[in-house]
């Protein structure tokens, strides 16, 4: 990435240009490299300072990060480069990983992204992990700018005995992870089976198996419906194909428990309405409300609550869960979700015959107190026993801090103390400044859209900052360079497509957008390779 220039080593950070001055002008150029003579001007070759951003995470975050600085820098006819920075080969984070099967629309925005990517002055590095491979103080040295944008690595959990020692208990992101084909968490399908009795055939329900999802977010419903729709429901999604024969043709119950009541669920009308309509498309599944639980959360404080301001979309669920209420149960349907309400995890029940899993959840039955919008579920002392194979905890996402990042990390939010994105402010001509967005940022809330504010604010002050700068350092390192010198194998945006181009080849069912490669080593050889 450097070539010679007389005496002067060009880096990638530096562009080059000529500019005619008459030989009488003797301003000085700022940056003017070299001169050559002629009769009556002089020609100056000089250079100019091209600005370099790093942004570590390919997810939404990222992304939308690298979009809006692209287009300030562009709208105001600046230079700039961007490197975007993955641990995995493939980029994008939960929109490949985390997004449900059956949401295609909802992944639709990787098209915008593959678009940006194949921009002038944005970089892809794959298969780098931040951390390991390279610091955030070495990337510091290099970029005038480092964004954090690597989401949240772990999960929240419930703290009640035993929970870690238990083999049947996972937490949602673990479980997503696996049906979406995270080449990390494979072996998470040998825990799935096992919980829920083994292989079996993708046209088959799971009779007598039950689950019980905890939490009433929008990714406990997804968990819930992807149980129940099963391998075979979801067969022309792109959920990967080691979860056929572990989900079958779903299982027999399914029950989603929460704290509060239906009007403080974190869950949108879109997630519930997939769930009663489940019978009507054709899945063989109940959907179950009980209409004592959301008598008993319409408290004065919540009925306040859905007459606020900002209560229009609970008022909308409310109506279409007393709907659903309503109805008469089919029994006939061999397969069946119900969503609880006022219940709180208080104990997990050891299985008789392996002390080692569960066999049951015991929740407490809650009523609310205090205020609207900051009411408390409190126990009433009556319990009940929630059969359960499989227990999936969707209770929150956290962030780990990353090595070097411990000075600035908040372990109460589980994010970096940032202002308006901003970490650290670079230093004149040592050390590019420091900056997060996404879940880093503000925690894990919101929707795919929610990081474009996001990214906006965290872009306006990289911007307001290198604008100040007084001083550009001259590097002489480059990220490419200083990973070779490592051995490190990074992958370039070529290289991922080599492994969409793969995926979409060769596909289980026609209408199936692709098959992901669940292999570490698979997707990196086929990145390196032509997929021919």
């Amino acid at each position: 990435m450097a070539t010679s220039f007389g005496s002067c080593r060009l880096q990638r950070y530096w562009r080059w240009g000529a500019v005619l001055r008459p030989k009488h002008d003797q301003q000085p150029l700022r940056l003017a490299a070299a001169t050559t003579t002629s009769a009556s001007v002089n020609v100056v070759l000089i250079r100019t300072l091209t600005r370099k951003v790093a942004i570590v995470g390919s997810g939404p975050s990222g992304c939308y990060t690298a979009k809006y600085l692209r287009a300030a820098w562009d709208k105001n006819k600046e230079d700039g480069e961007i490197d975007v920075i993955e641990r995995l080969p493939t980029p994008y984070g939960l929109v490949r990983y985390g997004v449900a099967p059956d949401h295609p629309e909802v992944k639709n925005v990787q098209n915008d992204f593959d678009a940006l990517f194949e921009k002038e002055g944005i970089n892809y590095y794959g298969n780098v992990q931040v951390g390991r491979d390279v610091s955030i103080a070495s990337l510091r040295e290099i970029y005038d700018a480092v964004v954090l944008a690597t989401g949240c690595q772990s999960d929240r959990r419930l703290g009640l005995e035993g929970e870690k020692n238990y083999s049947n208990i996972l937490s949602a992101r673990e479980f997503v992870a696996w049906y979406n084909g995270h080449p990390d968490f494979v072996h998470i399908g040998e825990k799935v089976q096992a919980a829920l009795g083994g292989p079996i055939d993708e046209d088959k329900v799971r009779d007598g198996v039950s689950v019980v999802v905890v939490g009433h977010g929008n990714v406990a419903l997804d968990c819930a419906r992807v149980l129940a729709k099963g391998g075979k429901g979801l067969y022309d999604t792109d959920i990967a194909s080691h979860v056929l024969q572990v989900l079958g043709n779903g299982v027999a119950h399914v029950s989603i428990v929460g704290r509060r009541g239906h009007i403080q669920g974190a869950f949108t009308i879109k997630e519930v309405r997939e769930l009663v309509n489940l019978q009507e498309e054709g899945f063989a599944v109940s959907f179950v409300v009980r209409e004592e639980e959301l008598d008993m959360g319409a408290t004065k404080d919540s009925l306040e609550e859905l007459e606020s301001a900002a209560g229009r979309p609970k008022q909308r669920i409310n109506k279409l869960l007393r709907s659903a209420a309503a109805k008469k149960l089919d029994d006939n349907q061999p397969k069946r979700v119900d969503l609880r309400f006022l219940l709180s995890p208080s104990s997990w029940e050891p299985s008789a015959d392996d002390p080692s899993r569960i066999e049951a959840l015991v929740c407490e039955r809650t009523r609310l107190e205090g205020h609207a919008c900051a009411q408390r579920a409190v126990g009433t002392g009556e319990f009940e026993r929630i059969p359960a194979h499989l227990a999936l905890l969707s209770i929150g996402y956290k962030a780990d801090p990353m090595p070097g990042l411990e000075n600035h990390f908040d372990f109460e939010r589980y994010t970096v103390r940032n202002e308006r994105g901003r970490v650290e402010r670079p230093l004149d001509g040592r050390l590019g400044g420091l900056y997060v967005a996404g879940w880093l940022k503000r925690g894990p809330s919101g929707i795919i859209g929610t990081n474009i504010p996001d990214a906006k604010e965290t872009v306006a002050s990289i911007l307001d900052d290198l604008g100040s700068l007084e001083k550009w350092n001259e590097r002489e390192v480059d990220l490419l360079s200083l990973l070779q010198e490592k051995g490190i194998q990074a992958l370039d945006w070529g290289a991922y497509r080599r492994i969409d181009e793969k995926e979409k080849m060769h596909k289980r069912a026609e209408n199936q957008p692709r098959e992901k490669i669940t292999d570490m080593k698979e997707l990196i050889k086929t990145a390196l390779h032509s997929s021919a």
